[in-house]
């Protein structure tokens, strides 16, 4: 059976924080006005107007070179394929 005594809560040794040393930025709901605020949602800032799914199956070298070139380009999979079928569609 489990000893209770050893959950109960102990006594901290460490002594009582300082009481007017504290930094103002402790705060910073002082320094925000809350009337002007407005709170940003990252998924915005990440939204593409991309709706649909588009699942294929490729080779493993095909996803290695789609893949390579969207983090050179600092583009998500799906503007690198249409991009490619941008230029698929000038070169016919």
């Amino acid at each position: 059976m489990a000893n209770a005594d050893a959950l109960k809560k102990r006594k901290s040794n460490l002594p009582p924080p300082p009481v007017g040393e504290v930094s103002e930025n402790i705060h910073p709901r002082q320094l925000i006005d809350s009337a002007t605020y407005e709170r940003i949602d990252a998924r915005s800032l990440r939204r593409t107007g991309r709706t649909i799914q588009f699942n294929i199956r490729v080779t493993p070298d095909f996803d290695m070179q789609v893949r390579e070139i969207a983090q050179r380009e600092r583009l998500t999979l799906a503007e690198v394929l249409e991009r490619a079928m941008a230029l698929y569609g000038q070169s016919t």
